[in-house]
């Protein structure tokens, strides 16, 4: 997985910060170029002196002469949105401390996170039509981070139920599952919120950590078990943990406003966080490009079984990924979901890419037989 710094020099037309946008400006031109949510009222001398032809400006705060000049010049420029609690042209992934920024000050409910849910209940009812362009301008930028973030990096998915506690044997169990997948190099992603999501990102956060860390972080978090009394609590458990333990290792959480119950974990390092849930679900699968592990889930987790399935089963993707299902008795008794899945490999090429395992510690090396 790339670090922001790394995705910074990918081979684009995309400016998403000040230092690039002056290494830029150094060779000459802005002609062509993208600039996403960079403030440019302190680079009005570079504005009126570089050429930034065919150019377009997306939230970039700028001098009013700046901005005739560079529409002048045949720019585009869209210009930032007032008053929203988000930022929809957006160059890089959320940070943890981005959505839950104010959290100790204010609670949860005055958060970035909290206040864009907010704002999207109240959009979505009204049926305005730019609050829906908002959404989905946002959303398409979040895919462009994310992708560019991911260039090369073998994503494992981890899907599971977001009522799993901490304290549980379950939890532990997840928590186990993403320190290993990580400590063998594969980059952890999973939907980003609580529960068995949030297990899995504490474990690759754990990942550079010795062992007896990760058992004392599970310790500490039994203090807050479940998000449900009280989301602020929760997350702020997290983040002792966080700060007691930092720099932590770099995972990814995909999480949703569409389910806004279910708050993003503060174990993932970098959130792509979606107002669309179709885009996120497709997304997520479309990006475990190393294989996914299936937890004990319920109607959502199935979902995304059959989700990630049908693609296997055409190879629309190309070749099959390999799907774990962890739990014998849940996807064969509980939620017999396992006989479906082996008649639908009978005869394909994703049946050697198929495996039921009895537990979780039996998952990574599932995965790594199925990967080859």
């Amino acid at each position: 997985m790339q670090t922001d710094d790394a995705s910074s020099t990918a081979p684009d037309r995309e400016i998403e910060s000040l230092e690039e946008f002056d290494q830029v400006v150094a060779r000459g031109t802005l002609a062509g170029f993208r600039v996403q949510s960079v403030d440019l009222t302190d680079r009005t001398a570079a504005l009126l002196s570089t050429d930034t032809s065919s150019a377009v400006f997306l939230g970039c705060p700028m001098d009013p002469e700046a901005a005739a000049k560079v529409r002048a010049g045949g720019s585009l420029v869209f210009p930032p949105v007032p008053d929203l609690p988000f930022d929809p042209y957006r160059g890089t992934l959320y940070s943890p401390a981005e959505l839950f920024e104010g959290l100790a000050a204010g609670g949860y409910e005055r958060t970035p996170d909290a206040l864009s849910y907010a704002w999207f209940q109240r959009t979505k009812k009204d049926g305005d039509i730019f609050g829906s362009m908002l959404r989905a301008v946002h959303d398409d930028a979040v895919s462009d981070a994310l992708d560019e973030l991911l260039i090369g990096a073998p994503v494992v998915g981890v899907m599971g139920g977001h009522a799993l506690e901490r304290g549980s044997d379950g939890y532990a169990g997840a928590a186990r599952l993403g320190r290993t997948l990580a400590r063998a190099g594969l980059t952890v992603a999973t939907g980003g919120g609580p529960g068995a999501m949030e297990a899995a990102n504490l474990g690759a956060y754990a990942a550079p950590f010795g062992d007896p860390m990760l058992d004392e972080a599970l310790e500490l978090l039994t203090k807050a078990p479940s998000f449900g009394p009280s989301i602020g609590a929760w997350a702020e458990m997290a983040f002792a943990v966080r700060e007691r333990w930092p720099e932590g290792g770099a995972s990814v959480g995909i999480p949703t406003w569409f389910y806004g119950h279910e708050p993003p974990n503060a174990f993932a390092s970098h959130i792509a966080k979606y107002f669309a849930n179709a885009t996120r679900e497709d997304g997520l699968l479309a990006r475990s490009t190393a294989g996914v592990v299936f937890l004990p889930g319920a109607a959502g987790t199935v979902q995304e079984i059959f989700d990630n399935a049908t693609p296997n089963y055409y190879e629309s993707r190309g070749e099959p990924t390999p799907m774990v299902l962890v739990d014998r008795d849940h996807w064969t008794r509980r939620l017999p979901t396992w006989p479906l899945l082996e008649a639908l490999a009978e005869g394909r090429s994703m049946k050697s890419r198929i495996a039921l395992v009895d537990s979780v510690d039996e998952a990574p090396d599932a995965l790594a037989a199925l990967r080859g």
